[in-house]
């Protein structure tokens, strides 16, 4: 059975609409975090500008971003463009905000080191915007004021990480965090985690007797029913940060026990059972993560948008699949990623403490990010005395065209109102 929307069928919309080779090069970056970890990008810089002082960068935590539909726009313009994926592209499973970060700021440093960039500016897109405003909440302190233990206890080694600041930051088509939208989409219907078919039919979202009805007609939930279903969201969360955190103290134990100075004395056999453990990297296999109210309800925060949502037009069935968010995920991962209660890629704290320029821009028809819940809210949170919000009443998600229309007509849209934002805070 096909679910998944066309969109993620036929490959993402994060991808240059028009050819640049006639005013842009390309090389690719290669660089090392701190901790030792490879990470690659690749560098644009415009023919007309061979050594430009400016540079947009881009990165998400999986999606490939290294010809982001934006950069050719900014390339005209004569920015330098980077897109710098990090070490978990294409696989989140083992995704740790507080060590992609490192890979950012390996790259940024790269570009200060080795091309004699002089302003970095950020552009944020989807799980972008939470991942940089992460990032320059963390850079813009002082080393010994960084987050020293992940959300699972580990070391982190933001401390002794060069990590520059960004100069600005342009936030477009953003959520609060990967785990904030998963507090919102997980399904709290589930009973039992290692049963992911049985069924709380009181908090199905899709049991017509709560208010659903079938696609593509839209629903409509009671004020009681949205209440308990979004405290009960909450509450499944909590129980799994719970069993992430007694896998991680399970380990953390016999890490402990392995150390110490009497495990020589045990017999060879315990000594085995106990390494073992200590070896052990659990997954979590987290069912039935497509299940956001908003997706079959829109007069729940009100928008143009379609029914459904990015990944699926029929999130009733989707939220069965394999795809969807934060399914198959390490606990560390679960806790710095994936849970909206302990993440610390949490967009809406992050940028109560950023002051630069920004530019929100905000995807009308975006089917998973909506106005009150996420865009205003994010740039309501920002400290900046100086930020801007354009809306784009009638764009998707990536500014992807409808049918009929030119490939890059919603990225032209989109840079004209960008570029003189940009040029007037961070000029050439």
């Amino acid at each position: 059975m096909r679910l998944l929307s066309k969109t993620y069928w036929n490959g993402s919309w994060v991808k240059f609409r028009e050819s640049v080779e006639a005013f842009a090069s390309c090389e690719q970056v290669t660089a090392y975090a701190n901790d030792g970890a490879q990470s690659r990008g690749l560098y644009w810089t415009p023919k007309g500008n061979p050594q430009p002082r400016v540079a947009v960068v881009a990165a998400h935590p999986r999606v490939d971003f290294s010809q982001h539909y934006l950069f050719p726009g900014l390339l005209r313009a004569g920015y330098a463009c980077l897109g710098a994926n990090v070490r978990t592209l294409g696989n989140d499973m083992a995704c740790v905000h507080e060590q992609i970060i490192l890979d950012i700021a390996a790259q940024v440093q790269w570009l200060k080191e080795h091309r004699g960039i002089e302003k970095i500016v950020w552009l944020g897109n989807s799980g972008g915007g939470s991942l940089g405003g992460f990032y320059q909440s963390q850079a813009q302190l002082a080393p010994s004021d960084r987050i020293a233990f992940t959300p699972a206890g580990r070391p982190t080694s933001l401390r002794t990480a060069m990590m520059p600041v960004f100069d600005a930051m342009i936030v477009s088509a953003a959520h609060p965090g990967q785990g904030l939208v998963l507090n919102e989409t997980i399904d709290p219907s589930v009973v039992d985690e290692n049963n992911p078919l049985l069924t709380d039919a009181s908090l199905d979202m899709y049991n017509p007797e709560n208010g659903f009805v079938p696609a593509p007609q839209w629903s409509r939930y009671s004020p009681e029913f949205q209440q308990r279903y979004r405290a009960a969201q909450l509450a499944r969360v909590a129980r799994l940060d719970a069993n992430a955190r007694a896998l991680i103290a399970e380990q953390r134990d016999a890490e402990l026990m392995a150390s110490d100075p009497g495990f020589a004395a045990l017999p060879l056999a315990r000594q085995s059972a106990v390494l073992r453990r200590s070896a052990f990297q659990p997954v979590m296999i987290v069912y039935r993560t497509m299940a956001n109210l908003n997706y079959t309800d829109n007069s729940l925060d009100p928008s143009p948008r379609g029914y459904g949502s990015l990944l699926s037009d029929r999130p009733d069935l989707m939220n069965f699949q394999l795809y969807g968010l934060g399914r198959v995920v390490t606990p560390d991962a679960w806790l710095s990623t994936w849970s909206g209660l302990s993440s610390n890629a949490n967009l809406i704290k992050n940028a109560s403490t950023i002051r630069i320029p920004m530019i929100l821009i905000h995807a009308g028809r975006d089917l998973d990010c909506y106005m009150e819940a996420h865009s205003k809210a994010i740039f309501d949170a920002f400290a900046s005395s100086d930020k801007t919000f354009v809306d784009f009443p009638d764009q998707l998600h990536y500014f992807e065209p409808d049918e009929g229309q030119p490939q890059n007509a919603g990225a032209l849209a989109q840079v004209e109102k960008v570029l003189p934002w940009l040029e007037s805070r961070v000029p050439l």
